[in-house]
């Protein structure tokens, strides 16, 4: 009996960076996408906690979708 390959949904949001990708089985890497604010943040000087934290309730569903078509 062949058993399906598990496959893996990763989401990251910690500081200024928003990122989901696809692993199957632990090891193969089917897609990953990455959602940056450092744009956002450069005329700051640094990472504002505020504006982050909505930059990745901005960009959390269109990475998540474009990992899983991907």
């Amino acid at each position: 009996m062949l058993s399906s390959p598990i496959k893996i949904l990763g989401i990251e949001s910690s500081c200024d960076e928003t990122a989901a990708a696809v692993v199957e089985d632990g090891s193969r890497i089917l897609s990953s996408v990455i959602s940056s604010q450092i744009a956002t943040h450069a005329k700051y000087g640094g990472v504002v906690p505020e504006l982050a934290s909505r930059e990745h309730l901005r960009a959390i569903v269109p990475a998540v979708r474009l990992a899983l078509e991907q």
